[in-house]
């Protein structure tokens, strides 16, 4: 496999501030091989949540449950998840082994294996393709079986392929979908670029 040299390593992971480790994901590519097939995508969009003192994270100050399980694991691992009982989405596992710190990969724009991608889609606008956390999976194939896997190894990992993003391309915004959260869903931890 070509470019193994370019894939996050644990130590990006390690970071101990969740928010920092979402903006620096904008810009990396996450990819997939499945049965052959790459494919991937330029991070586009992303949400922070941190285990401690948020209320929109699902193992807020230490909440376990079978499903949380994942986010109090070591870091640069996959933390997937199922919503409506339809979409699985994609989170990246930061921080350290028990802090329960995790990054929500909200969209993409395609690269790798475009043909795959539109296949797996359906009949579906290009600019539809995986806008979306759960669009995104699909795209990509990744589903909740996957939860726990190594991003550091394939078949799902996410690589540098220096796409400069500078700072004024980046906007914040509240989390989507987190009304429950209270005053936690005010929290500006939701970043997107629109430079790809």
């Amino acid at each position: 496999m070509k470019r193994t040299l370019s894939i996050l390593d644990r130590q990006f992971y390690a970071n101990p501030d969740v928010v920092e480790v979402s903006r620096e994901l904008l810009g990396k590519v996450l990819c997939t091989r499945f049965d052959g097939l790459l494919t991937s995508g330029i991070i586009v969009e992303t949400e922070a949540y941190c285990g401690r003192n948020d209320k929109a994270c699902h193992a807020n100050n230490g909440k376990r449950t079978d499903r949380t399980e994942t986010m109090f694991g070591p870091p640069g691992h996959a933390y997937i998840y199922l919503c409506y009982g339809i979409h699985h989405l994609f989170n990246v596992v930061t921080n350290r082994t028990g802090m329960a710190d995790a990054v929500l990969i909200r969209g993409i724009s395609p690269l790798d294996g475009f043909d795959t991608i539109k296949e797996r889609r359906g009949e579906i606008a290009d600019k539809n393709l995986a806008n979306g956390p759960g669009k995104l999976t699909e795209a990509l194939g990744i589903r909740t079986t996957h939860d726990t896997h190594d991003l550091t190894t394939p078949p799902i990992w996410i690589e540098d392929r220096n796409h400069s993003i500078k700072s004024n391309q980046i906007k914040s915004s509240p989390r989507i979908g987190v009304d429950y959260a209270g005053e936690d869903a005010l929290k500006p931890w939701r970043f997107t670029t629109s430079i790809f």
